[in-house]
């Protein structure tokens, strides 16, 4: 007789439980579980903020507390100071929870999501024009902050290992990195993380507040590692000139022998420009380009949490950064700074390459830049603002065409015909209405739209010229002209039923009470500081650059 015939598996299991205990004697429950309709015991008691509670509460009522709770934020459909999407098809919404659990670095496991990753990497090679997408190299990141660390990481890594071959110090003076002062808080992290001296260029107004590629050049030497072209400034969208910049360093390896690669920065533009302006020379077509990073949850219109970096060839990504792994099925290779990573994004974003296409992403930047456009007129005609950005302005030559015979030569509808940029609307105060109005604050514009629910940051530019103010609208698909005629409505027509710039002129009215509000649009609560870093704890670090998240 078999031995397993003797044993009753689930008396077994039954007598290995650990026996429960501090059940009441005459209810037979246990006292400190109570039960509620709504919010269960926290519906009357305060819900932990510094600790873990003793006793959990059940799914629904945990679900029920931070929906509440959560519902004080802001609308991410209102949200025009960020660049991340907000909405993606309900089909794709279904994809993404299907795959929620699983893990991008489980390759051996998930063999088809690790296809899906190297299809998209192979499409925004092409899409980016690398010389041969079999020989192109990349990788999914959480977005364009770890994109841009690996790229300049690379790029470092090079030049230890050619000043090593020259016999030369790669310590003393070190490695720099060039980019404009307009740089967003992730370029400066790489330089400030990996020990590289950031050198950052000013901006002025004649370099559309952005990169000066001849003054760029002052600031390249032998022990600059490569120089960061930003393809979409976050402060006012314009795009850096990066043929010009490989021109110049063309011409500088060709006097001193020293050859400094390029590195774009296409957090946004990355997927704007391929589509909107498919002439633009600024990817893998200029030699000098060796690494390009973008935001899949930017205008890849997928949601947050993917960005990618793309190397033009393998001879850019050093070997000695990439790890090979053993211990999870199969020989796998990681060249990323983080090592688990959801794998729903990167799925999301081939749904997008495959629901969309090329001609479905140009539609939505083509209608993302006309809004823009139709934003910035909108505002200069009221006469209170100047805008920054340039998007709405023709180009050169077309603009003089427009002067002359403006019905048959102009179309306004071409986007080839306005300088190419970013969907951003960057403004401010016009000369003429402060000088009339000198006591009105423009971040009062802010707190104003706030109350509409409208989130439009107010922030300095970067520096050199951080004396100047600008409120800044990002555009997004969902950003529709229904929207857009709501926006430029509550400027003009607030709760006060005069327009925002009139009311806050006049001394009397109910908006010129803002001054006494400074700065600040809500009290910050002891709970947001607990914890945290505040300006207190930053008391003797490193200067402000202007790099920091205010654009962001």
């Amino acid at each position: 007789m078999a031995l397993s015939k003797h044993v009753n598996p689930d008396r077994l299991l039954s007598d290995s439980k650990d026996k429960k205990t501090h059940i009441h004697q005459l209810t037979k429950t246990n006292p400190n579980s109570l039960s509620h309709a709504y919010g269960a015991r926290y519906g009357t008691a305060s819900i932990p903020k510094y600790h873990i509670p003793s006793k959990g509460v059940d799914a629904d009522a945990a679900y029920q507390l931070i929906h509440d709770e959560l519902s004080l934020d802001g609308s991410p459909l209102l949200n025009l100071a960020s660049f991340v999407h907000t909405w993606m098809p309900e089909a794709a919404d279904k994809l993404m929870q299907e795959n929620i659990s699983k893990n991008l670095i489980d390759q051996d496991e998930y063999p088809m999501t690790q296809a899906i990753h190297t299809r998209c990497i192979s499409m925004l090679a092409d899409l980016w024009h690398a010389p041969s997408t079999q020989q192109a190299i990349g990788t999914a990141t959480t977005g364009s902050s770890e994109a841009i660390q690996l790229g300049g990481l690379a790029m470092k890594r090079i030049w230890q290992e050619k000043r090593k071959a020259a016999g030369k110090s790669i310590h003393e003076p070190g490695p720099n990195i060039v980019m404009g002062a307009n740089a967003q808080v992730a370029l400066e992290k790489f330089a400030r993380y990996f020990e590289v001296e950031m050198r950052l260029v000013p901006i002025s107004v004649e370099s559309k507040y952005r990169l000066d590629p001849k003054k760029a050049m002052d600031y390249v030497d032998e022990n600059t590692i490569g120089v960061y072209v930003i393809l979409g400034s976050t402060y006012t969208g314009h795009y850096e000139p990066v043929k010009e910049m490989a021109d110049l360093l063309d011409e500088y390896e060709a006097k001193t022998g020293h050859a400094v690669p390029i590195h774009v920065d296409g957090a946004s533009g990355g997927f704007i420009a391929p589509f909107a302006t498919p002439k633009l020379e600024w990817d893998f077509k200029i030699p000098r380009v060796v690494s390009i990073n973008t935001s899949g949850h930017k205008f890849g219109l997928s949601y947050v949490g993917v960005g990618w970096v793309v190397w033009r060839s393998q001879q850019f990504l050093p070997k000695d950064l990439i790890f090979e792994l053993h211990y999870l099925g199969s020989v796998e290779y990681s060249f990323s700074l983080n090592f688990s990573r959801p794998a729903h994004p990167i799925i999301a974003q081939y749904f997008n390459f495959l629901h969309l296409g090329f001609q479905g992403y140009r539609n939505v930047a083509l209608s993302d830049l006309k809004n823009a456009r139709t934003l910035s007129r909108a505002l200069e005609h009221s006469g209170y603002y100047t805008v920054l950005s340039d998007i709405h302005r023709p180009v050169e030559g077309v603009a003089m065409m427009d002067v002359a015979k403006r019905a048959v030569a102009f179309d306004e509808t071409d986007v080839e015909n306005y300088q190419p940029g970013l969907p951003v609307v960057s403004f401010r105060f016009s000369d003429e209405f402060k000088a009339e109005h000198p006591e009105v604050e423009q971040k009062w514009i802010q707190t104003l739209l706030r109350s509409k629910g409208w989130i439009v940051p107010n922030y300095e530019l970067a520096p050199d010229l951080q004396q100047i103010e600008i409120l800044r609208v990002v555009v997004r698909e969902n950003m529709t002209e229904v929207l857009l005629d709501r926006l430029v409505a509550d400027i003009v027509r607030p709760p006060f039923n005069v327009e925002i710039t009139e009311s806050l002129a006049r001394a009397d009215s109910p908006a010129h009470a803002l001054n006494s509000l400074g700065h600040k649009s809500r009290p910050t609560m002891h709970e947001e500081t607990h914890g945290s870093v505040t300006e207190h704890d930053m008391t003797g670090g490193p200067e402000y650059s202007g790099t920091y998240a205010k654009p962001c």
